[in-house]
Parts: C-alpha cells; structure tokens; sequence
C-alpha cells in the first residue's frame, strides 16, 4: 500500500460517523464523561425550564452543578450564565421574569438573581455561611432563606498564650451538643440555622428567627407576603425529640411565631394554598417503629380543621405541590422500586401522572428524581431507564405521552455496551410473600455459558433499589459478572407493613428473601452454585457480614462500610441517638444481649468465606472502627481478608469519581482472586 493510501486510509477511520463506530464495554473512565440531570424547574407559565446539569470534573475528581435553560419543546437549549462554577436550587420568581440561585466557588455561597430578558445576573449577597431553601415573595420584591447563625461552645479554660511565633498543639475540642458531628460534614460548627430575608434588589439580609432552634427547609409565604410557613423542631427538649417537627407561622412585621402543629411526630413541608386558605403538609403520628408512611394531611391556614386526605395508596409521598385552582395536589411516590408523580383531590381520589421518574443517583440503582409543575398543570421531570442516568422530560397538560428534552448522557451512552436488565419475581421460603429483584447480565450475555453471580445488597435498609441506570453495576458486569440486586422484606415502595417487617428483627428474614432469590436464579443453566459472590454498602455492608456468618456459599464477599456491632455504632456514629426503640428495644445498655444477637460481629466464629473490607476514613456513620472489628477478627481467625481504607472517603463512598472506579475495581479484583 502506499503511503497516500495508506493516509486516506487513516482519515477514513477517523471521519466515519458515529452510529459505523464499533460499540465498547462500560469502562472505568467512562465514569468521568456521564452526565445527568437533577432539580428541574418550569417556569409558572410552562414555557420554560431550568435545570442542574451534573457531571464529574476529571481534574478536581469532584460532582460539578450547572444551570441550563431551555424552551419547554426542546428548543434554545443553552448554559444560564457564563460561569464556570457550581450553581443550583433554581428558583423562578412568581411572574416568571428572573431567576434566583445559588452559586458557590471555593471562596462561599452566594444568591444570585438572572434576569430573563436581559440575560443579565447580579449577586445579590455577600454571606458568611452557605444560603438554602430560597423563597420568593408573592410580589417578587423579596426572597426569604435559611443559613447558619454561629454560637459558641462551652469553655472550660482560658488557657495559656503561647509565645509570639511558638507552634503550640491545637487547643482542645469542647461540646456539650447532642448533634455534634455529620457525615459528609465533619465536626459541626456550633450554631442554628435560621430564617432570612432580603430585597431582591440586594442590599442587607435581615434575620427573621431566633432562638436556639433550627430553621431549614424552604419557608413559604402567605399570599399577602405578611407571614411565612415552615417547620421545624421548636418544641421542648428539641434534641431529645428529634424525629419531631411541626408547622409554624412567623409574622414578619412582629416576629411572632405561632405553632400550627402539635402532635409527637414529624409534621413538614407546608405547601400554602393558592387563596391561602389552606394547608398541606406531610407527616406522621410516631408511633416509634422502624417504618412509618409519611403521608399528606390538610388544615385550614390558622391550624385548625386537620384531617389526613387518605389517598388509598400504601406508599409514602413526597413533593406536595398545589394544582393553581386549589382543587388538588400533585405529588410524588415510590412504587415497587421506581418512582412516579400523581395527582391527588381534597377529598383522597388520586391518579397516576408520570412514570420513570428517577436516575439521579448516579452510583448504586436507587430510586429517586424529582419533577416541578406549572399553573397550566405541565410538569417537568427527571427521566430514567436502566441505561441512562436522568434526563430532562416534560408532559404537557392534556397530553398522554411525555417528551423528553435532553440527552446529555446518551452521548456518551448509546455508544457503550451495557449490560442488560431483567425484572425477577420470586417467592420468600419465609412466608409466601413475593419479593422483587432485578439482574443485569454482562454485555454479551448468552444462555449457552455460564457466568458468576454477583449479589448486590442495597443499604438503608429502608430504602430501595429499582430499573435504574447505575455505573457501578455496569462496570461489575463490563467485568463479566451477572448482578442481582433485590428487594428483600423491609425495603420501601412496597407498603408499610413490608416495610416494617424489621421492626425489633433486623438483620432478619430478610436474610431469607435474598438467599431464596440467589436459589431461584441457580434455576438456570447459565448460573451456577460455584460461582457466587455477595457485596454491598451500609445496610448492604451489614447483610453481606451477615450472610457469610449464616452460610459458606459464596466463593468470596465484599463487605463495603458495615455496622458489625450495634452496641458500639449506636454509640459512636453521628446518628448515634437514633436507633433505640425504632430499630431494637431499649438502649444499649438496658438490652445489650438484643443488640448482640443483630450484630454481624456475633457470628464471624462461623465465617470461612475469603472477604474484603472497604470504609471510608472519614466515615461518621458507619466508623472506620466498625469495619475493623471484622477486620481483626477474620485475621485472628486466620480467615483470608484484606482491609481497603479509602482516604478522605465518608459515608457516601463513590461521592468522588475516582472513589466510585476505585471502590469497584477493588472488589472486581478481590472477586476475580476466587473466580473460576
């Protein structure tokens, strides 16, 4: 050949178009090229929609937010502002002309508000603490938020100076707080959290609350901007009654605060009528078990007339948002693992909207998303499907059939070959009930060979997994395994009483309901008894240990940031006041034989099974000393195990993307040891 046709050659590789291109396996780096979307926001008259387009900083290794905008057909799809800088909670003013968000860089958070027509954007702040729950005022002259006030610790000494220029050791940490730490956070810097307003013109945010009590969430106005609605936890002995909540009512003009609600229990999320007649808020009687429906109730603006709206529906809802002729609410809800937005009356009829709302979790197959509605009753929403994370979709009012805008991470997407995906019932050998679960096989699955089966316990355990796109269980598939992930007994979308099985019974049964699903898998020629492996994180952590101390089935485990001993995470985790009576029967030390008999660490005596050990070392809600008792112990008893640290890793492992490939590739490696 010569040397031209050998160039022309060369060029003609390169200038192919795409769809000729040969498809390749989900890999590692492709982790840094996804994008999706979250937090979308119609604007009131449906024409137009502003969203977070997230992704992953390759040279920062971090999760990158930036608004976009876009006309609600799909068209003039641009960038909102010209900085390149974090930006998100989009709010839209009530005559739908600007834009209020928050920006934040390395230096702080700010609010800043982009004017429509003009394309111009001013900041309106200059904050010591980051800004949160941004509201505006009915006639968009203000805009109310939520920040940190900080307060002092208690100081025991005064403490000796040291000389100009010595370099003396840090002085001592001192709290008296019962919330003193938060995964993800760190140590908490004393304070409450309080409410704020401020021109939206700029100028000086006025404090709006006091005491030591803290505002969050996003506080609504009443129509005639001279109150604000919120919830939150005022009441007595606040840090003791955690789980509680109520609905208040603070008079601008006066600053007095009214307390709407009264009931043990959480009461949240107030959604003010559009006559401002009415109420909606989400709540609960707390009846102090594991699982508890949240569910929507309604009162009159004064407190009065609360009634439940009893929607007949067995699920926990979320989201509540007002239709514009006050006759209904939209709301969202989890169903059998996946997500979806409906529509309530007043009087508790209630009908499906939208399905496939989720993909924003963008690691393990969680359910979640969320949507927005305008006053035509046009509702914007994050879009899933098991291979793309979300993307940007709208239903027109009237119309049946969704549209979808965006396809910000199909670019990458369509050209991979992911793993396929398969709904899987199946019935626990406890009790007859049927229990769901899903499989992703590799991508060049075929029924003539035959593949290890990777189980995959979600954490939680009240939560759940469902049909989403999940770059961890495509990159354990690009790797040639076949991943099942269930639904056991206490996971939600499934109804109270499922969800609650593991009220005083945790880990339980629901040991069983995963085992019967490997078993019923085993059913098929393509799987088989020798090539199981289990991992899983948090909860997923607890009953990975947990099954490996009930059976040697599994050639190898990957227990990733487990709970071992319920005695000593009660007691050290930042959430650590939060699980007696709710999870086990008493505290600690009124029953420390119940919290052992759930404790993993009590059964490693009969663990014979190879297991890799992963937690982050910033981790507060499973500590690091958690995953090493099981450590130690498999080491004592000369068991094959290795101990992952991940530093600068909290609770949420794979925040970072190199944290989320490296998570990976280390249990794909420990498994492949023990494959055959």
């Amino acid at each position: 050949m010569s040397a031209k046709s050998l160039l022309f050659s060369i060029l003609l590789c390169f200038t192919l178009p795409l769809s000729a291109q040969v498809k390749t396996v989900f890999s590692q780096r492709d982790v840094f090229d996804l994008e999706w979307v979250t937090s979308p926001e119609i604007s009131p008259d449906g024409k137009l929609i502003v969203y977070q387009r997230r992704g992953m900083d390759i040279m920062k290794d971090r999760r990158t937010s930036r608004l976009w905008l876009m006309q609600a057909d799909g068209s003039g799809h641009r960038k909102l502002t010209n900085n390149d800088i974090n930006e998100s909670a989009a709010v839209w003013s009530p005559d739908g002309s600007r834009l209020a968000f928050v920006s934040s860089s390395d230096q702080g958070s700010e609010i800043y508000v982009y004017w429509l027509e003009a394309g111009v954007m001013a900041r309106l702040t200059q904050l010591d603490r980051s800004p949160s729950g941004l509201s505006w005022s009915p006639d968009g002259s203000q805009l109310a938020f939520s920040m940190l006030v900080p307060g002092k610790e208690l100081q025991l000494v005064s403490g000796l100076r040291p000389p100009k220029g010595a370099d003396w050791a840090a002085a001592p940490r001192v709290t008296t707080r019962l919330k003193h730490e938060a995964d993800g956070s760190g140590y908490l810097e004393a304070g409450f959290r309080h409410y704020f307003v401020i021109s939206a013109e700029g100028g000086s945010a006025r404090q709006v609350t006091s005491g030591d009590f803290d505002h969050r969430g996003t506080p609504q106005w009443t129509p005639d901007g001279a109150a604000l609605i919120f919830s939150a936890n005022r009441v007595a002995d606040w840090e003791h009654r955690f789980r509680n909540s109520e609905v208040y009512r603070l008079e601008l003009d006066s600053g007095t605060i009214t307390a709407l609600t009264e009931r043990d229990g959480p009461d949240h999320s107030p959604q003010i009528s559009p006559d401002g007649n009415k109420i909606l808020y989400l709540g609960y009687p707390d009846k102090k078990q594991t699982y508890q429906l949240t569910r929507p109730y309604l009162m009159n603006s004064d407190g009065s007339g609360k009634k439940e709206i009893c929607l007949d529906l067995d699920r926990s809802v979320s989201n509540l948002t007002w239709s514009a002729d006050g006759k209904g609410f939209y709301f969202q809800y989890d169903d059998k693992g996946t997500s979806l937005v409906g529509y309530g009356t007043l009087g508790g009829e209630h009908r499906k909207l939208v399905e496939s709302v989720g993909g924003t979790a963008v690691a393990r197959p969680y359910s979640g998303g969320s949507f927005s509605v305008a006053k035509d009753g046009s509702i914007a929403f994050t879009l899933t499907s098991p291979y793309h994370p979300a993307e940007l979709a709208v239903k027109r009012a009237g119309s049946e059939t969704p549209l979808q805008l965006t396809t910000v991470s199909q670019q990458l997407l369509k050209y991979r070959k992911l793993g396929k995906l398969e709904e899987v019932w199946y019935t626990s050998s406890v009790d007859g009930r049927d229990i769901q679960g899903w499989v992703v096989y590799p991508p060049d699955f075929s029924e003539d060979a035959v593949y290890p089966m990777l189980v995959e316990n979600h954490g939680g355990p009240i939560a759940s997994y469902g049909p989403h796109f999940s770059p961890e269980v495509q990159l354990y598939a690009s790797a040639g395994f076949a991943v099942f992930y269930p639904n056991p007994r206490g996971s939600t979308s499934y109804g109270e009483e499922f969800g609650n099985l593991l009220y005083h019974n945790y880990p339980g049964e629901d040991y069983n309901d995963v085992m019967d699903g490997v078993d019923a898998l085993l059913e098929r020629s393509y799987f088989a008894e020798d090539s199981l492996f289990v991992t899983g994180g948090s909860a997923g952590g607890i009953m990975t240990a947990w099954m490996i101390g009930k059976n040697n089935r599994f050639r190898s485990a990957a227990v990733i940031k487990p709970v071992m001993n319920w005695i000593s995470k009660t007691l050290t985790a930042d959430n650590y006041y939060g699980y007696a009576y709710t999870r086990y029967p008493g505290q600690p030390w009124e029953n420390p034989m119940e919290y052992w008999k759930f404790s993993p660490i009590s059964l490693v005596g009969k663990v014979e099974t190879p297991t890799l050990v992963m937690v982050g070392e910033a981790d507060l809600r499973t500590p690091l000393s958690e995953a090493k008792q099981l450590y130690h112990a498999l080491k004592l008893r000369k068991v094959e195990t290795a101990l992952v640290e991940v530093p600068g890793a909290y609770h949420f492992i794979a925040n970072r993307p190199s944290q989320l490939i490296t998570k990976v590739d280390h249990i794909v490696a420990w498994f492949n040891r023990y494959r055959k």
